[in-house]
C-alpha cells in the first residue's frame, strides 16, 4: 500500500505531478477520488490531508463533481465555469502538494507546492486550448466528448498515481511537455477564455 510519508522523494514528486495534473483537469473528481481511496484503506493520507477522507468533504466534492459534470458540457456557460475554476483548480492543487510534503524541508515543500500549482495551471490551460482548437462550432457533441474524456482522465490518473506513481507522473509530465511546446497557443486560449466569459456575463455575443 502506498504511503506518502515513506516513499522516496522522486516517487513522491511523480505522485504529486500526476495528482496536480488531474486537479487541473477536474479538481472535484480528484479530491473525491483521493478521499474515497483513503476512506476505504487504499491510500494512507498525510495528517494535513486527512480531511479529504471525511464524509462531508467526500460528499461535497462528489456533489460539486456532479455539478461540474453538467456545467462543463453546456456551451457558453462552460466558458464562465472554466474561467472561475482557474482560481479553484490551481490553489487546490497547490494545497494538495503542500499538505503531502509536510515531512520535507521548507525549501522542498515550497518547491513541491509551486510545482503542483504550475502543473495544474498547465493542465487547465491545455484543457482550454484543446477545446478552443477542437470545438469552434456551436454543436455540443465534440465539447461533451472532450469533457467526458477529461473527467475520465482525471479519475484514472488519480487512481494510477496511487498504484504506479512513476507511470502516472511520466504521463502527466509528458502532457505538460506537450502543453509547454504549445505555450503560445495555450496563453492565447486562456486569454480568449476570460474574454469570452466576460462577454457571456455581460450578455453580449462572443
Amino acid at each position: 500500500m502506498l504511503n506518502w510519508l515513506q516513499i522516496p522523494l522522486p516517487e513522491l514528486f511523480a505522485l504529486l505531478a500526476a495528482i496536480a495534473f488531474a486537479a487541473g483537469l477536474n479538481v472535484y473528481a480528484t479530491v473525491a477520488a483521493l478521499g474515497l481511496l483513503a476512506r476505504f484503506g487504499h491510500l494512507p493520507l498525510p495528517s494535513a490531508l486527512q480531511l479529504l477522507e471525511t464524509w462531508p468533504v467526500i460528499a461535497a466534492s462528489g456533489a460539486l463533481f456532479a455539478v461540474e459534470f453538467f456545467a462543463d458540457k453546456i456551451p457558453a456557460f462552460d466558458l464562465i465555469w472554466s474561467a472561475l475554476h482557474t482560481f479553484v483548480r490551481v490553489p487546490v492543487a497547490a494545497f494538495l502538494a503542500y499538505g503531502a510534503t509536510a515531512q520535507l524541508t521548507p525549501a522542498r515543500q515550497l518547491l513541491a507546492t509551486l510545482l503542483g500549482a504550475a502543473i495544474a495551471l498547465a493542465a487547465h490551460g491545455g484543457k482550454i486550448a484543446v477545446r478552443a482548437a477542437v470545438t469552434p462550432s456551436p454543436e455540443p457533441f465534440s465539447n461533451i466528448s472532450l469533457s467526458l474524456a477529461e473527467d475520465l482522465l482525471a479519475i484514472a490518473l488519480t487512481w494510477l498515481a496511487t498504484r504506479h506513481p512513476y507511470m502516472a507522473g511520466t504521463i502527466a509530465l509528458s502532457l505538460v511537455a506537450v502543453i509547454a511546446l504549445l505555450a503560445r497557443f495555450v496563453i492565447r486560449a486562456l486569454q480568449a477564455l476570460f474574454r469570452g466569459a466576460e462577454k457571456e456575463l455581460a450578455g453580449t455575443p462572443t
